[in-house]
């Protein structure tokens, strides 16, 4: 495989894996009332999910591994990127594989510990003191797993990552320069969307409602675009402390999307 090949593989896996994504990320708005379901109560929740049965479970399954290919797709940036030499290449990429890993360790919780949780819950046959168990269990799981793992750790290193390539991205002959600016704003975005996490341990810390799910869909649409548009020759040139190493042709890949989307 030459190195064009391998770039417009990279830039293949990342829009794949934002469009599987988006596929059982849509299923879970219509089904399970996500992502406001994660908020309500935990018995509301446990309530809910019973009803969703097998379905709902396998759903939850695809949401936590269909985005296998962004994990590949980091490595390889990595390997896309090494010949301009930016310092912190290795860094970045460690952070965007854990952030990936960490949203699967969160995500699993709602296949192998949480239906557990909801039959016994929702059993006729439960007292009350077994049903009040359940609830804290429950709560003390989601809020771990959930929003710890899963939305605090795993998206702070997501974002770092972006700050980072992005960062890249304004150094870098294969991109242009709207496509950093736009990983920047993304990472922005998604970055004040921590304060509604606060917002669970913290009463009346002041949140930005939208910014989780505006944030989502920055990124997603980060992540087609960026690979999805060739930079054209000639539009920008490299920083004369990367010329020495940089790549002669521009980004480019014939993969085209016009469609875009965490738990």
């Amino acid at each position: 495989m030459n190195t064009n090949q391998f770039r417009k593989l990279t830039g293949l896996l990342f829009i794949i894996g934002a469009i599987l994504v988006n596929i059982p990320y849509s299923m879970l708005i219509t089904n399970f009332d996500y992502p406001d379901i994660l908020r309500q109560p935990a018995a509301t929740v446990l309530t809910q999910f019973q009803a969703g049965g097998a379905s709902l479970i396998f759903t939850w399954l695809a949401f936590a591994w269909v985005g296998l290919p962004l994990v590949f797709g980091t490595v390889m940036l990595k390997r896309v990127l090494e010949p301009e030499g930016h310092p912190l290449l290795e860094t970045a990429t460690t952070l965007g594989v854990v952030g990936l890993v960490l949203a699967v360790v969160g995500l699993t919780r709602w296949v192998f510990v949480v239906p557990g949780l909801a039959r016994l819950y929702t059993d006729p046959t439960s007292s009350e003191a077994i049903r009040a168990s359940v609830l804290v269990t429950f709560q003390a799981i989601h809020q771990y797993g959930g929003v710890v793992i899963g939305e605090h750790i795993s998206q702070f290193m997501t974002v770092a990552w972006m700050v980072l390539i992005s960062g890249m991205m304004l150094r870098s002959a294969l991109f242009q320069a709207w496509q950093g600016w736009l990983g920047l704003i993304s990472a922005l975005v998604f970055f004040l969307a921590q304060s509604e996490l606060l917002a669970t341990v913290i009463p009346g810390f002041p949140e930005v409602p939208a910014a989780g799910l505006i944030g989502s869909l920055l990124w997603l649409v980060w992540m087609l675009y960026r690979w999805g548009l060739k930079s054209q020759p000639g539009m920008r040139r490299i920083r004369p402390s990367l010329a020495k190493s940089a790549p002669a042709q521009p980004w480019s890949t014939s993969a085209r999307i016009h469609r875009i989307p965490s738990g």
